[in-house]
């Protein structure tokens, strides 16, 4: 077998091969993968879109000979599956190739995968190494182990806060309907581009109706996410951006206002909870229940800190920009070591986990 260093090595070849599935395979997980014969990469494949072909799958089909199979490595950034979904489990088709090695990144801790996988190559006598890279490997895929594992999805927090530390001035009731500027059009390309890598994105009534925002990529070139907005009493124009045709939007409202008449367009659709109870819970469950691995908070103060104070949350996103307010909304407070900083234009990007 091959050592320990070029494990290493052809694992971040699937980690590479991996990212070139980014935005396209959820709810699946994104996985990459590549064949060794004779120390030399002979097949490479990855998860291209939710509903293709795997990983193992694209790999082995882009081996000519295939009786070399039989006498190759595999490697594979997550565990194969073993389960009938939109395609055949990956596990039996290695099997059936009869490659006699796979060596394996992380476990995939789905409850219908966890550890089948490697059972089913191992009773078939394959010769079976995980964890490598596993550490890369998780990370690659932090959204989808969040998902399965927390029984939540990935929640990045988003605002841009001034100099001072606010992230908006004072509102008066007869202001313009539009954000305030903080950040330049470098941020703002950067926020089109994060909204395109993640699944859902969710502002409260506040920033619907101050901001009228649209949430969606239109300064990048990526899917617009799922818009969802906190909206209790039913009671935002359908007239604001975050309503038209552009994007889907989901209403999360409140369980009393159930018989309350609405006419929004087809795309928009109307969750129910009660918001006296465990709102973030209720809305997790809505989340889960459509599969959504991902989600920004881009809200306000106050929907931002009722996720801050209950520590759900996984990354924080934050826009310093080169502004004094002098006075206005305070930006939250994360008591978390800055794990990244960066100058973006006249602004500085920090990224907190």
């Amino acid at each position: 077998m091959i050592n320990q260093s070029l494990h290493e090595k052809y694992m971040q070849r699937c980690i590479e091969l991996a990212l070139m599935g980014a935005g396209n395979t959820s709810p699946n997980p994104m996985v990459g993968s590549v064949i060794v014969y004779n120390n030399q990469i002979i097949g490479e494949g990855f998860h291209r879109k939710y509903g293709e072909s795997h990983a193992e799958v694209n790999a082995i089909n882009s081996v000519c000979d295939k009786e070399l199979l039989k006498e190759s490595t595999i490697y594979v950034s997550l565990e194969p599956c073993s389960h009938f979904g939109k395609t055949p489990p990956c596990a039996n088709l290695i099997t059936k190739m009869k490659i006699p090695n796979v060596v394996i990144g992380a476990i995939d801790t789905a409850a219908h995968v966890s550890g089948k996988g490697i059972d089913i190559l191992q009773k078939a006598g394959i010769n079976v190494i995980t964890g490598v890279l596993e550490k890369e490997c998780r990370e690659l895929n932090k959204r989808f182990f969040t998902f399965h594992e927390k029984k939540r999805p990935y929640i990045i927090l988003k605002w841009a806060q001034t100099k001072d530390q606010f992230i908006d001035i004072i509102r008066k009731s007869n202001a313009p309907k539009q954000p305030t500027w903080i950040t330049n059009e470098y941020s703002k390309t950067i926020v089109h581009k994060w909204r395109s890598e993640e699944q859902a994105i969710l502002i409260g009534s506040n920033t619907a109706k101050q901001d009228n925002p649209s949430l969606t990529t239109r300064n990048w070139d990526g899917k617009n996410p799922l818009r969802i907005v906190l909206n209790r009493e039913l009671s935002l124009s359908k007239n604001l951006n975050i309503f038209d045709t552009q994007a889907p939007t989901i209403i999360i409202g409140d369980i009393s206002q159930k018989n309350k008449a609405t006419n929004y367009s087809n795309n928009i659709e109307i969750e129910f909870i009660d918001y006296k109870d465990d709102f973030h819970l209720q809305l997790f469950n809505i989340l889960i229940k459509r599969n959504i691995l991902s989600i920004i908070i881009e809200g306000g103060e106050k929907v931002l800190n009722s996720f801050i104070e209950k520590n759900l949350w996984d990354e924080a996103r934050i826009f310093d920009g080169d502004k004094f307010f002098g006075s206005g909304v305070n930006a939250p407070k994360i008591n978390k070591p800055i794990k990244l900083q960066l100058s973006v234009g006249s602004s500085t990007k920090l990224i907190l986990k």
